[in-house]
């Protein structure tokens, strides 16, 4: 899947309304994101020494089978929030930032102003 660029090409939601192309690209990664165990993943590898995991150090935290996990990471990877690397026999997964960026940058909203 191609990056979302929403920080070059899009404001955030608060400023104008998403083109319905867009919409429905960002929505595939919160679908993504929707899922606990592939929210959890996520939070496992981003918070990993190094910024990275082994497939073999997410399997232990989770009470579903390997092929499960499998399936989560690649949906993951499908929408560009993480990227491995095979070394020898095993595979190690890191988050992507600028994509967490860009949907961060999507979902700022501006500070109200004070009231008085």
């Amino acid at each position: 899947m191609e990056p979302l660029e929403l920080l070059e090409c899009c404001a955030p939601l608060a400023r104008e309304p998403i083109d319905p192309g867009r919409a429905a690209g960002v929505a595939r990664v919160f679908k993504a994101l929707g899922d606990p165990v592939r929210l959890r993943i996520l939070s496992i590898v981003a918070s990993h020494a190094g910024g990275e995991a082994c497939v073999c150090d997410l399997t232990a935290a989770f009470e579903v089978s390997q092929p499960t996990i499998s399936h989560h990471l690649k949906v993951l990877k499908d929408v560009g929030l993480l990227t491995s690397e095979r070394r020898a026999s095993w595979v190690y997964y890191r988050v992507v930032p600028e994509r967490l960026a860009e949907l961060s940058g999507l979902l700022t909203v501006p500070a109200a102003p004070a009231e008085r």
